[in-house]
C-alpha cells in the first residue's frame, strides 16, 4: 500500500514558519510540521502533499522562504506541494477542496485557530481521512466528544499534537513518577515573549487564550501521568492577569497570564457483607463509593513574559508524591550560546535542540529525526499507515496511551471548564461523568 498522502492546513509559524511576510522571530524559523513532512517524504513514509490556507496570495512568498531556507540548507530536500486557493484567490474554506482532492486514507494535520478545529476535523473524518489536530483538540468539550464518536463511526484515527510526551525528560519522570507513591501536587508554569502576541494578534482574546494555546501543554502531561493510577479531575477554578496584552494592541479583556486550580480525585468502591439470619447464613453485599485521596494542580500560562530573557518558552513542573518529588525544567538544558553580534536583545540564548534540531548532518541533509517536535509527527503517520493496512486497530491505538482523541477528553474538559470559571466570575467549575460521558457543571 502506497504511504499516505498529507494536507496541511493552516500556513502560519508552526507550519511554515513564515508569518507577516518573512520568517519568524521565535524559535521556529523555518517551522515544525513542513519541514517535518517534506523530510518524511524523502525518508518513504509519505506521498504527495498539499497545503491549506485562507489567503492563496501568500503561498508564492511561502514557497521563496522554503526553497531558501530549507531546501538551499538541506541538500536540495523538496518542497514541492500543492496549495488551495491559486495564488490569486482568498478562501476561508479552501480546506474543503484541498480534502476533497485527497484519497480516503490519506491524513490532514490542523495548526490553525482554536476555534477552527472542530469544523476542519469534521469535515475531513466523514470523507474517511485521518487527522492530526494541534493542541487543544477543541475548545468545547461537547465538541471534542462529538469527534471521538464520528471518529469511531468512519474508523479514522485522530491523534493530539502533545508533542511533550515525547520529551525524553518528561516521558522518563513519568515512569519514575510511578514508583514515588500517591500523586500529591502538580505545579506547571510555560510562558512566551509578548512579541509572539505580534503573530496571534488575530484571534488572541477573541476566538481563543493563553490556557488553551499553553497549559494544554502541562494539563496533558498531569493528566497523562496519573490517570493509570486512578486519578481524575473534579474541580477546576481559574484566576487571570489582565493589562499587557491589551496595552500591545490585543482585544480588550485579552488576558495575559491564566492560572487554572484543579482539585483531582482518586476514588474508590468499598464493599460490606451483612448477615442476617445466621441459622440460614443469609447475607447481602453492598457497595460505596469513597474518595481515596485529593490533590491539587497549578497550571499557569503566559504570552506576556518578558522579552530578551535567553529562552523563546519558559516550561517546568514540579511533581510532588507520598515517596518523592520530580522537577523537570526544560527551558535551561545545560546548553547556551554567547552570541555578540545578535542584535535582537540578549547575546545570551538557552536553545532547545531536543524538540526541533536543525542542523544539517554529514552529508548535507536534515538530522532532526530525533527531536521529540519530529517523534510526534512520525508516530501519527506510522499510525495512519498501520490502520491503513489493518496492523493495528484504533482500539489498540487507545491503549498504548498516545495521545488519542479519546485519551485527551479531560485535557479539554479542564480547558473548557478553565474558560468557563473566568466568563463566569472565577466560579468554580466541576467536572462529573467517566469516559465519554463527562461534562461540565
Amino acid at each position: 500500500m502506497a504511504p499516505p498522502a498529507v494536507l496541511m492546513v493552516g500556513t502560519g509559524e508552526y507550519t511554515t514558519g513564515f508569518v507577516s511576510g518573512a520568517a519568524s522571530t521565535s524559535d521556529k524559523k523555518v517551522g515544525v510540521v513542513g519541514l517535518t513532512l517534506f523530510d518524511l517524504r524523502r525518508r518513504g513514509k509519505v506521498s504527495a502533499l498539499s497545503m491549506a490556507g485562507v489567503s492563496g496570495r501568500k503561498f508564492p512568498a511561502i514557497r521563496q522562504h522554503l526553497q531558501k531556507n530549507i531546501s538551499e540548507a538541506y541538500n536540495g530536500l523538496d518542497v514541492s506541494f500543492s496549495s488551495f486557493p491559486s495564488d490569486d484567490a482568498s478562501d476561508p474554506e479552501a480546506y474543503k477542496a484541498a480534502i476533497d482532492a485527497l484519497p480516503r486514507g490519506s491524513a490532514v494535520t490542523v495548526f490553525t485557530p482554536d476555534s477552527t478545529h472542530y469544523e476542519i476535523a469534521k469535515y475531513a473524518i466523514e470523507r474517511g481521512i485521518h487527522v492530526m489536530l494541534t493542541k487543544p483538540a477543541t475548545k468545547l468539550l461537547s465538541h471534542h466528544l462529538d469527534l471521538v464518536a464520528l471518529a469511531r463511526r468512519h474508523g479514522v484515527f485522530v491523534y493530539v499534537e502533545h508533542h511533550k510526551r515525547f520529551d525524553p525528560a518528561y516521558a522518563d519522570a513519568r515512569f519514575r513518577a510511578r514508583n514515588l507513591g500517591d500523586f500529591n501536587y502538580f505545579y506547571s508554569y510555560m510562558s512566551q515573549p509578548k512579541s509572539q502576541l505580534e503573530t496571534f494578534k488575530a484571534w488572541a482574546g477573541k476566538e481563543s487564550d493563553i490556557s488553551y494555546y499553553l497549559n494544554s501543554h502541562h494539563v496533558d502531561i498531569c493528566e497523562w501521568m496519573v490517570r493509570d493510577a486512578g486519578w481524575r479531575p473534579a474541580r477546576v477554578r481559574a484566576s487571570a492577569s489582565l493589562g499587557i496584552s491589551e496595552s500591545i494592541g490585543c482585544a480588550k479583556g485579552t488576558e495575559d497570564t491564566i492560572t487554572l486550580l484543579v482539585d483531582w480525585v482518586r476514588k474508590r468502591t468499598t464493599t460490606t457483607t451483612t448477615t442476617s439470619g445466621a441459622a440460614e447464613g443469609d447475607s447481602s453485599t453492598s457497595a460505596s463509593t469513597g474518595h481515596e485521596g485529593v490533590a491539587t494542580g497549578i497550571y499557569t500560562a503566559s504570552w506576556t513574559a518578558p522579552m530578551n530573557a535567553g529562552v523563546h518558552s519558559q516550561q517546568h513542573f514540579h511533581y510532588v508524591a507520598s515517596r518523592g518529588e520530580v522537577n523537570v525544567n526544560q527551558a535551561k538544558r545545560g546548553y547556551d550560546v554567547v552570541d555578540e553580534g545578535d542584535l535582537s536583545g540578549s547575546s545570551l540564548k538557552w536553545f532547545n535542540p531536543f524538540y526541533m534540531r536543525y542542523a544539517p548532518d554529514e552529508e548535507g541533509n536534515f538530522a532532526g529525526q530525533g527531536g521529540y517536535g519530529y517523534v510526534s509527527f512520525e508516530k501519527f503517520i506510522d499510525a495512519v499507515t498501520a490502520v491503513n493496512e489493518g496492523r493495528v486497530s484504533l482500539e489498540d491505538l487507545d491503549e498504548r496511551g498516545l495521545p488519542t482523541l479519546r485519551n485527551t477528553v479531560l485535557t479539554t474538559a479542564i480547558l473548557e471548564a478553565g474558560r468557563r470559571s473566568l466568563d463566569e466570575g472565577c466560579r468554580t467549575v466541576e467536572i462529573v461523568g467517566e469516559g465519554e460521558h463527562v461534562e461540565l457543571k
